[in-house]
């Protein structure tokens, strides 16, 4: 049995130290402080007796757990990161326990009035009677992917505990940068050496994942220029006026705000407007790798347009692809959902099978030779103050990856057996 206290207690350990990646740094890690949780890391897998335990230049971590039977079992590995997103401030995160969750709001910052209610985030009420940790309103909680790695530990230092339970070698992987796009950019598959991983970054419990959206970023540079508005007239170029024009030219009801499941999107997240220029960052995201490709040149084509239109370069545009759906390396291994999604019934845990409307490590992994679904780490709400995870389901993700580790290793051992039966 996990312990409910001991699992409490590493998470806040891990959120509490800042890991807030960033976006407009060139270095790996992004920024030095998520070294600090990186170096606690390296200890603890040492601690509680891993092997072969490193951390390279870039702060990428991987261990090994060794077989405990005496039969040929692929190797299997479990992968999370240790960042944060620079969506919302990590910094001195004060983790509240609401013990026995009664399915009223929770109050997390009276002074400024930040409430947790079910009348919003109606998922709450599927955790009456746990205990949730929260945010205290002023930062983000870090679940994302924290509650991953904590769980990735625990299950693993109680397979050392447990060796009753048998399972093959088990490799662990935890990286940095995953919030900026990057976690998978330097991780050595050969050096892992897994047949396939799961990444442990999803939501709620029974989350099971091996589609994501195809990902590109683009840049949107509106030129203008600027006079003295007293002598404007026909001089002027407002760039904001021409920014607004893009903006309102791409489909309105394909935001994140309006689609839901297999539809994609065009999000614009980030704003800076002046008279002589003004710059725009969208994402742009879809399932389908043919509707992913019309997107981009549909934002092409409305920069093109707007150029002619006005008879000058209006409108820079730069996209650049992300990360594409795993699914295309998947499907020719389905056996490794199967695997988890029966781990998760033996526990009498509802597999959710869903697309991921984002992605993971496991994404660019997945292309890299690593073929890696995603299953579930507990949290909700992330990347904002209203994040919270349940001690519970914490717990029931450490149990899935121990079950996934054992029924491999039965798996393997019925395999070879039928197979001698008729050589």
């Amino acid at each position: 049995m996990i312990n409910k206290k001991d699992i409490t207690d590493r998470f806040i350990s891990y959120v509490t130290i800042d890991t807030e990646s960033d976006p407009d740094s060139n270095t790996t890690p992004s920024t030095k402080k998520q070294w600090d949780l990186a170096n606690k890391l390296v200890e603890e897998l040492k601690a509680i007796g891993l092997d072969d335990v490193t951390i390279d230049v870039n702060s990428y971590i991987m261990a090994t757990l060794p077989s405990n039977v005496n039969h040929d079992v692929p190797t299997i590995g479990f992968i999370s990161h240790f960042d944060t997103s620079p969506d919302f401030t990590a910094a001195n995160v004060k983790p509240q326990i609401i013990d026995n969750y009664d399915g009223e709001d929770i109050i997390l910052n009276t002074e400024d009035n930040i409430i947790l209610s079910p009348d919003y985030f109606e998922d709450l009420l599927l955790y009456k009677g746990q205990t949730l940790i929260t945010t205290d309103g002023t930062t983000l909680l870090g679940a994302d992917d924290k509650a991953g790695i904590c769980e990735i530990v625990s299950a693993i230092e109680y397979l050392i505990n447990h060796p009753e339970i048998k399972h093959g070698k088990i490799r662990i992987g935890f990286t940095p940068d995953e919030e900026i796009g990057r976690g998978a950019h330097k991780f050595d598959v050969e050096k892992f050496g897994a047949d396939w991983a799961y990444t442990v970054d999803g939501s709620q419990v029974g989350e099971l994942e091996y589609e994501n959206f195809n990902a590109a970023g683009a840049k949107v540079k509106v030129n203008g220029k600027i006079v003295h508005p007293g002598y404007a007239k026909g001089k002027m170029v407002n760039s904001m006026y021409y920014a607004t024009e893009f903006i309102n030219a791409l489909p309105k009801d394909e935001t994140p705000e309006l689609t839901e499941g297999y539809e994609g999107f065009f999000h614009l997240y980030a704003i800076e407007g002046k008279v002589e220029e003004t710059k725009l960052q969208y994402i742009i995201r879809d399932h389908d790798k043919g509707k992913f490709e019309a997107r981009k040149a549909l934002m092409q084509k409305l920069a093109d347009d707007m150029n002619e239109k006005y008879g000058r370069t209006v409108i820079e545009l730069e996209i650049k692809n992300q990360y594409y759906n795993m699914k295309e390396k998947v499907l020719p291994l389905m056996h490794i959902v199967d695997i988890s999604e029966e781990a998760m019934k033996q526990l009498n845990i509802k597999p959710l099978i869903k697309p991921i409307r984002g992605g993971t490590d496991g994404s660019q992994l997945s292309y890299m030779g690593l073929p890696c679904p995603n299953i579930f780490a507990g949290g909700h709400n992330f990347h904002g103050p209203y994040e919270y995870v349940p001690v519970e389901s914490m717990i029931k993700a450490t149990q899935v990856i121990c079950k996934i580790a054992e029924i491999t290793a039965e798996k393997y051992l019925n395999y070879n057996y039928e197979k001698s039966k008729h050589s």
